[in-house]
């Protein structure tokens, strides 16, 4: 097929946004999965998509994909509980496969590395982590930026808040959208009176594209996306409900209650130290990025919604 672009995570959220943006831009594209009907169930037949099954945890299968690409996007995740024994192992692979052809990695990355930071947090604020997870991440970034420095790959990030999109499914965002198209109030943890950013998957797949066709970014090149920042959860909720015509309310879990369910659910247990995105705003500052592309024009609030309501009530009643 002659493809010089690897999606791996290509059926979760932003590898499914990216794939679909490639795609749309008659780019040929190869995509690596582990479930080879799930991926043609989401993505309709087109010439252009190669889809291959394997694991990324197979550095010999990974290798043999990547051998000839020029872009390798890790849109990898796996949940929390499995991010300590996988995720830097993971970038390892990642890294040894692009080093064949000297490709560049793109990543995206989230804000954990900076615990409960209270002021706006830019490309040169200090990581600090203060959780067991934003050590994990800030991890996975030096390791990238080591592989860099060595010379063995080029890497794209850019750092973002909570996103929402087609084909996300995750713990937070599933019980907002999925109870939406079912008229119920939508789910949310701790608090919903504070402001919080999301971006809409879509727009950080533009916002790499992009940033692949430079010409002069550094061997190591990590930025910003702040998206969308909302006053409140309380205020998500009646742009929602003006779409689905839902109750225009929210059913908050306090944090008493999830500290009883963590003791059951690993999932949540894993949640607890990410508490405090839930009681305070953590804010990303994208002026830079905003800087580079000042014409981008970005999906709106009441729009993204719209498409992500839709893409729900299609594949997810």
């Amino acid at each position: 097929m002659n493809s010089k672009h690897l999606v791996l995570g290509a059926t979760g959220s932003i590898g499914y946004a990216y794939t679909n943006l490639l795609l749309s831009q008659g780019i040929k594209t190869t995509i690596f999965v582990r479930n080879i009907e799930k991926a043609k169930e989401l993505f309709d037949d087109n010439s252009l998509l190669e889809i291959l099954e394997g694991d990324v945890n197979n550095v010999k299968e990974l290798k043999s994909v990547s051998s000839d690409k020029d872009f390798i996007f890790c849109g990898i995740n796996v949940p929390y509980q499995l991010w300590e024994k996988q995720m830097e192992r993971v970038i390892s692979n990642v890294i040894l496969s692009a080093k064949q052809n000297k490709a560049t990695i793109l990543f995206p990355e989230n804000n954990y590395a900076f615990g409960n930071f209270t002021t706006p947090i830019t490309e040169k604020t200090i990581p600090n982590p203060t959780t067991k997870k934003g050590q994990i991440r800030l991890n996975l970034v030096n390791q990238l930026k080591k592989a860099t420095e060595k010379g063995d790959c080029n890497v794209i990030i850019i750092r973002l808040p909570d996103f929402f999109g087609p084909n996300v499914t995750n713990g937070l965002i599933k019980p907002m959208f999925g109870e939406a198209i079912n008229n119920k109030p939508i789910k949310w943890m701790i608090s919903a009176d504070i402001p919080h950013q999301f971006s809409f998957t879509p727009d950080i797949a533009k916002y790499f594209h992009l940033l692949t066709l430079e010409n002069n970014l550094p061997n190591f090149f990590l930025i910003n996306y702040s998206g969308i920042t909302v006053r409140s959860i309380k205020y998500l909720s009646e742009k929602i409900s003006e779409i689905q015509r839902n109750p225009k309310k929210v059913k908050v879990a306090p944090k008493f209650i999830l500290n009883i369910i963590a003791l059951l659910s690993p999932e949540v247990k894993e949640l607890k130290e990410n508490f405090y995105q839930f009681e305070n705003s953590i804010i990303l500052d994208s002026n830079k990025l905003k800087t580079m592309y000042p014409k981008f024009n970005e999906t709106n609030l009441e729009t993204a919604l719209k498409i992500t309501l839709d893409w729900y009530e299609n594949n997810m009643k």
